[in-house]
């Protein structure tokens, strides 16, 4: 029991640290030299390096940060596929998915490389999800599109996407572990876009392509 209890540690920490590294950080110091926590929203995630470095600086960094994300769940999904532990138990698979996946938003989020700074964990999260379930990932994506190109709002949509989880996942059937972890993680994503939200009321809140001043957050 104590080893079990041990790899379930061992994938929430290595998990952790996909998810901390820091892809924006590094764009910005990398391309021109700025600490991108400086600048825009304060944010490290790819929406605030698209407004601060550019296109393709931004999809650069969305794409890592979602496969931070689908590489933590892989992992943890191998460590069953192949057998790795045979001491732990087939019915753990479906609490340890979404522990890991829980360990890469939050090192996303509250990197231990930035001082527990980060992003707002969008990116990681939706690689998170197409590696725990495509249907639920590809289905979250639609709703963010569509959103997208009816309020032009980066922010509006995360958040309607981040609520869309819980949803997708009790319609595709998914166990119970990984329904609360769409009802936890949906929370904290918008917990995360609690600036924007005040920004969204104040009606100041920039759209696709536009760019914030100075950090908010």
């Amino acid at each position: 029991m104590l080893i079990n209890i041990i790899v379930a540690t061992g994938i929430f920490i290595l998990a952790y640290f996909l998810g901390s590294f820091p892809t924006g950080y590094l764009a910005g110091k990398l391309l021109q030299g700025i600490d991108i926590r400086e600048h825009g929203s304060g944010s490290t995630g790819a929406t605030n390096v698209l407004r601060t470095l550019g296109k393709v600086p931004g999809s650069i960094v969305l794409l890592i940060d979602a496969l931070k994300g689908a590489l933590a769940v892989t992992i943890a999904n191998l460590i069953f596929t192949l057998n790795l532990f045979p001491t732990l138990p087939n019915d753990w698979q479906a609490y340890l998915i979404p522990l890991a996946a829980t360990g890469a938003i939050l090192g996303h989020s509250k990197s231990i490389w930035l001082n527990f700074g980060g992003g707002k964990s969008v990116a990681t999260g939706v690689g998170v999800l197409l590696a725990m379930s495509w249907q639920v990932g590809l289905a979250t994506i639609v709703v963010f599109g569509i959103s997208i190109a009816i309020s032009r709002i980066v922010s509006i949509s995360s958040i309607a996407g981040a609520i869309s989880v819980t949803i997708w996942m009790l319609l595709c059937e998914r166990p119970l572990p990984s329904v609360i972890f769409a009802i936890v993680g949906g929370i904290y994503v918008v917990w995360r876009h609690s600036a924007n939200i005040q920004r969204i009321i104040a009606g100041t809140e920039p759209k696709l392509g536009q760019k914030i001043e100075s950090p908010s957050t």
